[in-house]
């Protein structure tokens, strides 16, 4: 999260379709930088949805990077740090939540949280020091992920500062705003 001196949050996407996936994987992004993750790793063939991320990044401020890698699979196995996968077949995020946030922010080891898209092979189960359930139901990657961000940080994401912004938002009660920093 932005303005901390805690260990790194990684967010990898396993897995896109092209065409079919595009918007679930914008906003597995998305959503990774707006509730305090500083990174997204997508897969290489995701190269529409880092350029939408990376520029409402340039628009809406930083710091957040967005990049692609061709083994996804390969930043599971080779993580020096916590994996976290997220699945409705896991143990229950209300159970697991404070272990993680200790082997996360008091040892100092960077944390991944892995979400999948299509059907994710065994070796990711096998791999990750949790396997973590948002309801054990049926639901969307972005939704476990949006609700385990905001678990791990305990609500501090949503006081999050923005840097370097084009944009701000400035919140109402009714209507939009949103102005140009360059104005304020």
């Amino acid at each position: 999260m932005h303005g901390h001196d805690s260990p790194a949050v990684v967010v990898l996407r396993l897995g896109h379709r092209p065409g079919r996936d595009e918007r679930m994987t914008t906003h597995v992004g998305l959503t990774a930088r707006a509730l305090g993750a500083d990174r997204v790793l997508l897969p290489d063939n995701a190269g529409q949805s880092l350029e939408t991320v990376a520029d409402i990044t340039d628009r809406f401020g930083g710091p957040f990077e967005v990049e692609l890698t061709d083994s996804p699979y390969g930043v599971v196995r080779g993580w020096d740090g916590v994996v976290v996968h997220l699945t409705m077949y896991g143990e229950r995020v209300q159970d697991v939540e404070a272990d993680i946030r200790s082997a996360h922010f008091e040892t100092g080891k960077p944390l991944l949280i892995v979400v999948g898209a299509e059907k994710v092979p065994f070796d990711v189960y096998e791999e990750a020091d949790w396997n973590v359930g948002v309801t054990n139901q049926p639901h969307s990657e972005v939704a476990s992920l949006a609700v385990f961000l905001d678990r791990l940080f305990e609500g501090r994401e949503l006081e999050c500062e923005w840097e370097d912004a084009e944009k701000r938002v400035f919140p109402t009660e009714t209507g939009k705003r949103v102005e140009s920093v360059s104005e304020e």
